[in-house]
C-alpha cells in the first residue's frame, strides 16, 4: 500500500517535497490556500501581461543538489543574468556589496577616515557575543557604517530596533561578509570555479533566473508533480490537523475554494504553513506553554507596488535598496533587468517598490489608489521617474513575508519543536514560515529534500534544523549508509555527526 502524504503549502519547500515524493510512487495532496498562484512568495503575478517577481529571487545556491534540480525542473527556460544592486542614501547611489573604495569617496574624505578608524576599533575591540543586530553589523563594518548602510534600511523592513532584532539573522543574511572581505573582493573579485561553498553569496555578481520569473520554476513543478499523479488542490484553507496518538496517523481538515469542509487521510504531514498557525490548528491540542510559544511567534508583511512608466533608461540594476529616511519605499526592483521577458512593451519599464509593513497598519489598510500616488511621489524623489512618466500601476500584498528574529524567537521555537517531536514524529515542518527561519529558497528546497529522504528511510536520518546558509546539514544518527543517501546530495553538504541539543527551555 502507498505511503499517504499531505503537503501544506505549495511554495518552494511543498512543491520540492511533493515533486521528489510523487517521483517515489508515493501518495501525495498538496493543499494550497492561494487560489490561483504556486510558488508562495517566490510566484510570479501578471497583470496586463507585464510579470512581477514578489520580493526578487536570485537562482543560485551553494549546493549542487539544488541547482540540478532547478535544471530538472526548467530545463530549458533558465537565463544567466548579472547581478547589479545599490544602495540609495544621501542623494547618492553606493554599489551592493559596499565597494569600499567608491563608498569612501563618496562620503567625504572626513567620514571616510572616521569610518575606517570605527572599523578598526571594531576590528580591536569587538563586542564579544554579539546578541542583536548592531552588534553584529558593527562588529564586520564598524559602528560608523553601520549608521550610515545598515541601520536605516534594516529598521524599515523589520518595524524595530536593530538592537531588538537577534543577531543569528545577520549572521544568515550576510554571513562570510565583512568591511575586510569587501575589500579583498574589490581588489580580487571572486571568480567562481566549480566550488560553490567557497563563494560568499552575497558577493555574488551572477545568477541564473526563468525567463518569466520564479512562478515559472514552481508552475513547471507543480505540474510535473501532478503527471506523476501527485494531487494539488488550490484555494484550501487547513483548518485542523489530527494526530492518532496510537497509530500515528493524520486527518486534515480544510475549506475547499467552494467552500465546503473537506478531509484527508494521511500517515505524514509535511508543513510549509506559519509555524503559529499549524501549532495552534493542532489535535490533540499542544500544551499551554508550547501554544504561548507559537502565539507569541511574529511576522513581518509587505506590500510592492508596481508601476508602468515610459522607458528612460533611468537604471539597469536588479533592485536599488532605499536607505533614506525621508521615503517610506524600502527597495525598488527593476523587472527588465531580471529578465527582458518580464516587460511586453519595449518602450516601458516595470518598476516594482516594496514596502514592509505589519498587515492592518496604516500602509497595509491604505487604498490602492493611495499607494500607488505614494509610490510616484517617492520615486521622483528619489530621482528614478519624472512626472509624465507614468503609465499604470497595481498593488500585490503579502502576508506573513517574513519570520521576525527578536530576543526571544529562539526560545519560542526550541519549546514548539521540543513538543512537536516528542508528541507527532510524523508531522515534518520545512521551508521559511514552516521553521520559522530566514530560509532562502535554496535553503527551503534542502529542508524538503531532506525531510523526502527521511519519509522514504522511515527513519530520521537527517536533522532539517541544521540545514543553515553553507548548505550543511547535521545527520541525526552516528552512521548513515551511503545507499540511503541520494547521490546528489552526497555532492553538496558537509556531513556533521553530531547534532547540537535544542535550546533550554526556560
Amino acid at each position: 500500500m502507498k505511503t499517504k502524504v499531505a503537503i501544506i503549502g505549495a511554495g518552494p519547500a511543498g512543491l520540492t517535497a511533493g515533486y521528489l515524493l510523487s517521483k517515489e510512487e508515493v501518495d501525495v495532496t498538496v493543499l494550497e490556500a492561494d487560489p490561483v498562484y504556486v510558488g508562495g512568495i517566490s510566484r510570479t503575478v501578471t497583470y496586463k501581461g507585464f510579470h512581477f517577481d514578489i520580493g526578487g529571487h536570485r537562482f543560485f545556491s551553494k549546493s549542487k543538489a539544488v541547482e540540478d534540480l532547478w535544471t530538472e525542473i526548467l530545463p530549458n527556460d533558465m537565463l544567466a543574468r548579472p547581478r547589479s544592486s545599490r544602495i540609495f542614501y544621501g542623494g547618492k547611489f553606493f554599489s551592493y556589496p559596499l565597494k569600499p573604495f567608491e563608498a569612501l569617496l563618496k562620503l567625504g574624505i572626513f567620514k571616510s577616515v572616521l569610518c575606517v578608524l570605527s572599523w578598526m576599533k571594531a576590528r580591536f575591540f569587538p563586542v564579544r557575543n554579539p546578541r542583536n543586530f548592531e552588534e553584529w553589523v558593527s562588529n564586520q563594518f564598524g559602528k560608523r557604517l553601520f549608521n550610515t548602510f545598515f541601520k536605516s534600511y534594516t529598521e524599515k523592513v523589520w518595524g524595530m530596533s536593530c538592537k531588538e532584532i537577534s543577531a543569528d539573522w545577520a549572521a544568515q543574511r550576510i554571513k562570510g561578509l565583512s568591511l575586510g572581505s569587501a575589500i579583498k573582493n574589490a581588489l580580487f573579485p571572486q571568480r567562481y570555479n566549480g566550488d560553490r561553498t567557497k563563494v560568499i553569496k552575497t558577493l555574488i555578481n551572477s545568477f541564473r533566473y526563468p525567463r518569466r520569473g520564479p512562478g515559472m520554476m514552481w508552475e513547471a513543478c507543480a505540474e510535473k508533480m501532478k503527471a506523476l499523479g501527485g494531487k494539488l488542490e488550490m484555494g484550501c484553507k487547513v483548518t485542523r490537523c489530527s494526530c492518532d496518538e496510537v497509530s500515528g496517523s493524520w486527518t486534515v481538515e480544510y475549506i475547499d475554494r467552494q467552500g465546503d469542509s473537506r478531509t484527508i487521510e494521511a500517515e505524514h504531514i509535511i508543513s510549509s504553513a506559519p509555524m503559529r498557525e499549524l501549532v495552534c490548528g493542532l489535535t490533540p491540542p499542544v500544551g499551554e506553554r508550547t501554544k504561548r510559544a507559537a502565539e507569541s511567534l511574529k511576522y513581518r508583511d509587505f506590500l510592492t507596488v508596481m508601476l508602468i512608466l515610459k522607458d528612460r533608461r533611468m537604471f539597469d540594476d536588479n533592485w536599488i535598496y532605499i536607505h533614506d529616511p525621508s521615503v517610506k519605499v524600502g527597495r525598488v526592483q527593476n523587472f527588465r533587468s531580471w529578465s527582458p521577458e518580464m516587460v511586453p512593451d519595449s518602450d516601458k519599464v516595470c518598476y516594482g517598490l516594496e514596502y514592509f509593513c505589519f498587515e492592518h497598519d496604516g500602509l497595509w489598510d491604505s487604498s490602492d489608489t493611495d499607494l500607488i500616488e505614494l509610490a510616484k511621489r517617492e520615486l521622483i524623489q528619489i530621482g528614478l521617474a519624472r512626472e509624465g512618466d507614468f503609465v499604470d500601476g497595481c498593488v500585490v500584498r503579502q502576508k506573513k513575508a517574513y519570520p521576525v528574529y527578536d530576543d526571544d524567537y529562539a526560545r519560542h521555537v526550541a519549546t514548539i519543536r521540543q513538543e512537536l517531536e516528542d508528541r507527532y514524529p510524523n508531522l515534518h515542518l520545512v521551508g521559511r514560515n514552516g521553521m520559522h527561519k530566514y530560509n532562502n529558497q535554496d535553503h527551503a528546497m534542502m529542508t524538503a529534500m531532506l525531510c523526502v529522504e527521511n519519509i522514504l528511510a522511515d527513519a530520521k536520518l537527517y536533522d532539517l534544523w541544521q540545514v543553515n546558509g553553507d548548505a550543511e546539514y547535521h545527520e541525526a544518527g552516528p552512521a548513515v549508509t551511503e545507499e540511503t543517501i541520494c547521490a546528489g546530495l552526497r555532492l553538496v553538504p558537509t556531513r556533521v555527526v553530531a547534532a547540537p541539543e535544542l535550546a533550554p527551555e526556560g
